[in-house]
């Protein structure tokens, strides 16, 4: 083969290269538009779970502290994320709303004193509302907050739902007690508070069918769990899936990760209880 051959064959090998190239990046744009296509309709607003906000000697996977915690809240402000309140969240579910992308939602479990006296500062600062799930049984308790303190909070928009009486982790326990956890809680909050007590959390996360009709029957409006249940896209509003928020969570990638509204789509399923 001559010269002129070689660089005919050599350009032509070149042609050929470049257009499989073009195929393959042309097949990865419709191959990333189809799943993108695919998981637009996946999103799930956050709905931020916190315990702790506290100092610790040792990690504790339910405390961050209170530097951490405000980092997470400022990352929220600077990137525009708009924080709304359960409320919100549940009626637009319920009407059948489609939320805009970076919404997220911020609750407490427990009503630990540290969410007064360290998590209420940074929320008043970003004006973030929030909704601090309580143990009606353990208010004016050591550790937990005060009926003062949680009706200061309520006037700064953070609102109150119920996490049982006692906190009692309530699907192995007989229907009487499920009905005394849930009923009397609400009732007490609602007395103490002057207010509707329309959600729930369940303690660790645990629910069944039977305590989810019984929240209902008690006049709830929705419920939370942890990262338990088979709903991954929180279409049932009484078995909503939360993202945990731990001390570790800082650098900007995990918490685009968490705040991202596909966190649930990749996490195990974990059963209700």
């Amino acid at each position: 083969m001559g010269r002129r051959g070689l660089i005919y064959q050599t350009q032509f090998k070149m042609v050929n290269f470049k257009k499989v190239l073009l195929g393959f990046l042309v097949i990865i744009l419709l191959a990333s538009g189809g799943f993108y296509v695919w998981l637009s309709d996946k999103y799930v607003v956050p709905i931020l779970m916190y315990h702790h906000i506290d100092h610790v000697e040792q990690a504790e996977a339910n405390t961050v502290t209170p530097e951490v915690f405000e980092k997470q809240m400022a990352y929220l402000k600077r990137h525009d994320y708009n924080v709304i309140s359960l409320d919100a969240l549940v009626t637009a579910t319920t009407a059948g709303q489609t939320l805009p992308k970076k919404t997220v939602v911020i609750t407490f479990d427990d009503a630990n004193e540290d969410n007064y006296m360290q998590a209420f500062r940074v929320l008043r600062k970003f004006q973030f509302p929030a909704i601090i799930f309580v143990p009606s049984g353990l208010v004016n308790t050591e550790g937990f907050m005060s009926w003062a303190q949680i009706k200061h909070m309520m006037v700064h928009d953070v609102s109150i739902g119920s996490h049982t009486h006692e906190h009692m982790y309530l699907p192995d326990k007989p229907v009487a007690l499920q009905m005394e956890e849930i009923f009397e809680s609400k009732r007490v909050l609602e007395r103490e508070l002057g207010t509707d007590i329309d959600y729930f959390a369940y303690p660790i996360g645990g629910f069944s069918e039977e305590v989810k009709g019984l929240l209902k029957e008690a006049g709830y409006k929705g419920a939370c769990a942890t990262n338990r249940g088979y709903d991954r896209f929180n279409k049932d509003v009484f078995e909503l899936n939360r993202v945990s928020m731990r001390d570790r969570d800082q650098h900007p990638i995990k918490l685009w990760a968490k705040f991202s509204g596909y966190y649930n789509l990749f996490r195990k399923a974990k059963k209700p209880y």
